[in-house]
């Protein structure tokens, strides 16, 4: 929906925007079950649209982390474009983590895959940068990094410098320069309160806790996945998704059946899926009333 300003329409807000919005996100599903993957997730960000660029978008983010929620400098780490033939080293952004107070050796370099972002096949798109929280686990070697999948690091922030046009003849540069941040709520709750996975904070405790009580066999990975596709089906119903064989509705239908599938892994009856709906209406009806104003729909 952004897309017209960032190409240089004027927004009705203005070019400074902040927002949160429910996300929903498969291309990593099979992830899920792990200690911070989420196909529904809670995405915080903020917005500037031909207004500030690099500098002034680090500088806000390592004041947020450090002194808005306290995170330690020391547990911090930050990735930023490696650079390519298409678009050069993005060392700009290394100096300005530096400047902010990032410490020396907490800065790496990586490419496209990691560090940049574009809307589709084509598009506003451009470098990242994305800052990573040590959780303090063992490294799982000598040279254990941001890119690691051992769980030492958490990506917390990803922040997005949109300065340039993908067509089908390469890269041009926009008329104006963007920043587009993403923070994941339920990840940055998690390591606030100290926790090893989203699913042992107060958002999933209560689903977690009676599927361990229904279990007839003790699978952690598929207790996670249940109460991570129930959660985000309900969500998706609740905002009118239903599940068919096409597109959007097969997204649902897909999670539906991945939480079948570890429920009957797990050895639990079906039909207490209505009781593990009650206690997620209302362990999360107040955040979202949407969920108790639809609990008889999500039901069915």
């Amino acid at each position: 929906p952004l897309v017209p300003y960032l190409l240089g329409q004027k927004h009705p807000s203005g070019t400074r925007l902040t927002d949160f919005q429910k996300c929903v996100r498969t291309n990593d599903i099979d992830e899920v079950g792990d200690n911070r993957h989420l196909t529904y997730f809670e995405m915080l960000g903020n917005w500037s649209l031909g207004d500030y660029f690099k500098e002034e978008s680090i500088k806000m983010s390592f004041e947020f982390l450090t002194k808005e929620l306290g995170i330690p400098v020391e547990k911090l780490s930050v990735t930023v474009f490696e650079g390519d033939e298409d678009c050069p080293k993005d060392e700009f952004s290394a100096k300005c983590w530096k400047d902010a107070g990032i410490l020396d050796g907490h800065i790496y370099y990586y490419g496209k895959d990691d560090n940049w972002w574009i809307a589709g096949e084509t598009g506003p798109c451009g470098p990242d940068t994305e800052m990573f929280y040590d959780t303090g686990k063992p490294a799982c070697s000598e040279n254990c990094q941001p890119s690691c999948d051992c769980g030492k690091y958490v990506e917390i922030w990803n922040n997005v410098f949109m300065e340039y046009f993908k067509d089908e003849n390469g890269y041009s540069k926009l008329k104006q320069q963007n920043v587009d941040t993403g923070l994941g709520l339920e990840r940055m709750t998690m390591l606030l309160q100290g926790k090893e996975t989203p699913f042992d904070t107060e958002l999933f405790k209560p689903v977690m806790d009676k599927l361990s009580e229904l279990q007839k066999v003790d699978i952690i990975e598929s207790r996670r996945i249940v109460a991570e596709h129930l959660r985000s089906s309900m969500m998706i119903i609740a905002d009118g998704g239903r599940p068919s064989n096409l597109d959007r509705g097969y997204v649902l239908r897909r999670l539906i059946r991945r939480m079948i599938r570890q429920m009957n892994k797990l050895q639990i009856d079906l039909n207490e899926l209505s009781t593990l709906i009650d206690i997620n209406v209302d362990n999360l009806k107040e955040m979202y009333p949407e969920l108790e104003q639809n609990r008889e729909t999500i039901k069915q």
